[in-house]
């Protein structure tokens, strides 16, 4: 997966997913960001190359994102401690898999909220 088509995927599943609206682009520690427009929607995606090929998107650490990724997705992706899903270079990416992590990541303050309401 190269970093452009990561970003078309993330832009994709904002545009599919009820509630994300448009999204902001930015540059974090020297890396692509992608984050709802509208405060208090979800979590940005980060978009990290990596120099072996490998890509990375990349999530706060302080949430619990990839826990819930990890918990449903144990064998279909690959993960990085509590900050990334890892695209492998030369691997097939379960998109499916990846889109339904992006779509979470997208909504997480919508659903936290949604919790404790």
């Amino acid at each position: 997966m190269t970093p452009s088509e990561a970003a078309a995927l993330i832009h994709d599943v904002a545009a599919r997913t009820p509630g994300i609206g448009p999204l902001e682009q930015s540059l974090k520690w020297g890396e692509q960001s992608l984050t709802p427009a509208k405060r208090n929607v979800g979590s940005s995606v980060r978009i990290a190359p990596r120099d072996n090929g490998d890509l990375a998107l990349m999530f706060i650490c302080h949430t619990n994102l990839v826990e819930e990724f990890r918990c449903l997705y144990p064998t279909a992706l690959t993960f990085e401690g509590n900050r990334a899903i890892v695209a492998e270079a030369g691997k097939p990416v379960d998109r499916e898999a990846l889109s339904h992590c992006i779509a979470l990541a997208l909504t997480y303050k919508l659903r936290k909220r949604q919790k404790s309401a």
